[in-house]
């Protein structure tokens, strides 16, 4: 299948089982420390352990949903050279962002802004649950329908192509998003990292590129 004419691609495998099960451990064991922070008012819910305001703007009663975590980010970078040669694409970081999902979430049909011209969905693990593409412009409105095992990773053209998944009727999946833009393409000026000066820094933290 050809990137560059169907604006997606599914990469199988592209994380070992066992980096899944850490990765997916890990995150499930964050929430439990972000919620005891929280809970005892350690922390607020805006932190390096949840970078996102609350509710989130998508998925308004997600179960957690943290950007630009400090091992997913890693993972962005490493995945790198596996995606750029599936896409034909030179690719550039810039950021992160994971959710777990609970009974009942929906996540509505969008597009995402333009830091997010190369995406990606990554399954690290849980119930299955389908995400939905419109490769044809909006003019398609039931969608194709996409399974993910965990490993898999969908690459799509996240600034273009609508997506959205349907009610959840699983009990918790965990679902990464990895954003990139093109190096040579209509962004090839942008800065790096989401504006970020490294990987791995909260969005709320204001520390911006120098």
């Amino acid at each position: 299948m050809s990137f560059e004419k169907n604006k997606y691609i599914v990469i199988r495998n592209i994380l070992s089982k066992d980096i899944v099960d850490l990765a997916h451990r890990y995150i499930m064991r964050k929430k439990q420390v972000y919620d005891l922070l929280v809970d005892n008012k350690i922390v607020s819910p805006v932190t390096n352990y949840n970078y996102w305001s609350s509710p989130d703007p998508q998925v308004a009663n997600a179960h957690y949903s943290s950007y630009g975590d400090v091992l997913i980010d890693t993972l962005l970078e490493n995945l790198k050279p596996k995606i750029e040669k599936k896409t034909d694409l030179e690719l550039i970081e810039n950021y992160t962002f994971t959710r777990i999902y609970k009974n009942g979430n929906k996540l509505t049909r969008h597009i995402d802004r333009d830091s997010c011209e190369i995406s990606g969905t990554l399954n690290l693990g849980g119930d299955n649950w389908s995400i939905f593409l419109d490769p044809t412009g909006g003019r398609n409105k039931e969608g194709i329908s996409i399974d993910l095992n965990p490993g898999d990773i969908l690459i799509y053209k996240g600034s273009e192509l609508e997506h959205w998944r349907e009610t959840f009727t699983g009990k918790s999946c965990v679902q990464s998003f990895f954003h990139y833009h093109d190096k040579n393409g209509k962004l090839k000026n942008k800065a790096r990292y989401d504006d970020r000066k490294m990987l791995g820094i909260p969005m709320c933290s204001g520390v911006k590129m120098i």
